[in-house]
């Protein structure tokens, strides 16, 4: 089933052409690694994928829905934790779970919140949590509702080898029946977890498809293509 499609996709910001003419699909059970240094063009993407910012020009599809023109309907279909978890620090993990919920229009799972291992913390301040735990909330609260779309900008940023494998055993087992883009800086990250390849370089796609084979190539792959 296709559940993204971007087709012919430019966003310019003044003098800046960010996204230079982007097309790519979708399907469901893919996980999609998504690739470039800073300023390739990454997490402009994935804010026109959500409808957050508008394109100069092209064609966006998210199940079928317009991210500018079904925005609210897609943002509570499709599950987001960006790169800087914006959280509320003063809030408990149980009321902030809650609210965001009532956002979404949707129920929590309390399998979810066992599955990506808050009932721990689920009392505790926000403030108070590690890094990887105020990930963890972010990552929960993407998952509201079981979303069939999860787009994670950077999941496993700033956390320890430990917290990453976590992060990232977490992000094949929701796989199934989900289609899951995520960016990273960690190549051997892809090589773990993606079932497909974006790379980004300089706002083009320069390369689509599987993951090269063999340890380290992912690495190879992406040292050749950006330079």
């Amino acid at each position: 089933m296709l559940m993204i499609l971007l087709t012919s996709v430019t966003k310019r910001f003044r003098n800046t052409l960010a996204v230079d003419n982007i097309s790519f699909k979708a399907k469901q059970g893919e996980i999609i690694g998504f690739l470039g240094v800073n300023g390739a063009g990454k997490t402009t993407t994935m804010r026109l994928l959500l409808g957050y910012l508008n394109s100069t020009s092209g064609k966006i599809s998210i199940d079928n829905l317009n991210p500018l023109k079904d925005r609210i309907q897609v943002l509570r279909n499709v599950g987001y934790l960006p790169e800087n978890n914006p959280l509320y620090q003063e809030m408990k993990v149980d009321e902030y779970l809650t609210f965001i919920a009532a956002v979404k229009g949707k129920t929590i799972l309390r399998d979810t919140i066992d599955q990506v291992g808050l009932e721990d913390v689920i009392k505790s301040k926000i403030e108070n949590l590690s890094r990887g735990y105020k990930q963890r909330v972010g990552l929960v609260a993407a998952l509201i509702g079981n979303p069939q779309i999860l787009i994670l900008d950077e999941p496993t940023s700033g956390l320890d080898p430990i917290e990453q494998e976590k992060i990232r055993k977490l992000i094949k087992k929701l796989s199934s029946d989900k289609t899951i883009i995520f960016s990273t800086h960690i190549l051997s990250e892809v090589e773990d977890v993606a079932t497909r390849l974006i790379i980004i370089h300089k706002g083009k796609i320069v390369y689509d498809g599987k993951k090269p084979r063999g340890r380290g190539g992912v690495e190879k792959l992406f040292k050749k293509l950006v330079k």
